[in-house]
């Protein structure tokens, strides 16, 4: 039971919606299916089709309900809607179907009629299957904040009658987009906060990856296998990327022994999917990058011309001020810090990325390798004050006391 809730329970749930049109009443029915597995499967056997079975019970559970509401007469019309496609108690669930109700509440749920933070809630609670208080774990918030979240998703669902459905072929680009954000945000907000790993951030990055894995079987898209090859990517660095006490190390001196190279393998192979095809954008360039720093894994140095030359490509992709500054890094590593603090500083000229904790501890940093230290120790106040994370502010303000032996030219090596 345990291992068909696991595999069945999110794609039951998927074709419970679409049947039912109703999140909380299909969420409802779902467990009450489930419950009475529990309870008829000892005595009566496991059915040849369990998904089936579950969700055929999983409806007649939800006729039930409404026929138990008190204003059952405002439930007629939807009532007799259900029962007269009823045709038979274990009516077939083709594989077919599945694969549709799951793309279909993977894109009502980051419809781009719902606000960010809604849309991330609403993935997480319907087709992860988190419950709202591991989700408010993860994100350092209120279950209850959560709650009201996923609780006005629905009723903008509901009341701007945002359809369920997979969106037609003029729309796909933009509405692709808005899904692989989402579960790319799920997975940095995982990612980035290594000391909370225990109080559930650090499975959203696993989350996300099973998320993009299951985009990847539903929707064999370019993009779609480079968000997971990306992710693989990053997240085969995860045990280098801190001390035990949590502090972060620069990934110029993480223990490469301990990139897991199972997740580079899985990485390498979704990339050669994404490459072969016309389609391949973004992600799939970020993921390249990603791939060439991989590839030091056994000790080769790092071919920064190449990662600069993926970044002129990621600009003309996807242009951004972020972009940019990674750009800058690569450009510092190939042609010195002073290369790359021009570069950064164009950047906050202009008034982008100026709350951007990175942008100032990359410019400080660049400045501690020219020696100017003042200036550096400046940037990286800046950094400091604009950091979220705990640990991010330690690493820094490490960095800045460090800057007291600038004198010495063996106490600082060149990383970034």
């Amino acid at each position: 039971m345990d291992r068909i809730y696991r595999d069945e329970s999110r794609r039951v749930l998927a074709t419970l919606i679409r049947l039912l049109g109703d999140f909380d009443l299909a969420e409802d029915a779902m467990q009450e299916a489930f419950a009475a597995a529990i309870d008829r499967w000892p005595r009566d056997g496991v059915p040849a089709n369990p998904r089936a079975w579950l969700v055929s019970t999983g409806r007649f559970k939800a006729i039930d309900s409404l026929r138990r509401r008190t204003r059952f007469r405002a439930a007629v019309p939807e009532l007799a809607g259900l029962q007269s496609s009823l045709v038979e108690p274990e009516f077939p669930v083709s594989d077919e179907t599945i694969v549709d109700d799951q793309l279909r509440l993977i894109f009502t749920c980051c419809h781009p009629a719902l606000a960010e933070e809604a849309q991330v809630a609403l993935t997480l609670r319907e087709v992860c299957g988190l419950t709202t208080e591991a989700i408010a774990r993860a994100y350092l918030t209120s279950a209850t904040a959560v709650a009201q979240r996923i609780v006005r998703a629905k009723a903008k669902i509901r009341e701007a009658r945002i359809p369920y459905e997979v969106p037609a072929r003029d729309e796909w680009d933009a509405r692709l987009e808005v899904v692989l954000r989402v579960v790319y945000l799920v997975f940095n907000e995982g990612y980035t906060a290594p000391l909370h790993a225990a109080s559930g951030s650090g499975n959203l990055a696993g989350e996300a990856i099973r998320l993009g894995k299951l985009l990847a079987e539903l929707l064999p898209d370019a993009e779609v296998r480079g968000l997971v090859a990306l992710m693989l990517f990053q997240e085969s660095r995860r045990a280098a990327r801190t001390t035990p006490e949590g502090a972060l190390i620069l990934l110029a001196d993480q223990d490469r022994a301990l990139w897991d190279r199972g997740l580079i393998a899985a990485a390498v192979e979704s990339l050669k999917h994404a490459l072969s095809s016309d389609r391949a954008g973004p992600y799939a360039v970020q993921a390249a990058i990603a791939g060439v720093h991989a590839g030091t894994v056994d000790g080769a140095p790092t071919d920064w011309a190449r990662i600069v030359g993926l970044y002129d490509l990621l600009l003309r992709e996807a242009p951004s001020p972020v972009v940019e500054l990674n750009r800058a890094v690569a450009v510092a590593e190939c042609d010195g810090p002073a290369a790359g603090l021009e570069l950064v500083d164009t950047i906050l000229s202009r008034g982008d990325l100026r709350d951007y904790h990175l942008a100032h501890a990359v410019r400080a940093d660049f400045l501690r390798r020219l020696r100017r230290a003042t200036e550096a120790r400046a940037a990286y106040d800046q950094a400091i004050r604009l950091a979220t994370h705990e640990h991010e502010r330690t690493f820094l303000e490490r960095r800045k006391s460090a800057l007291a032996d600038l004198n010495s030219p063996d106490s600082l090596s060149s990383n970034s």
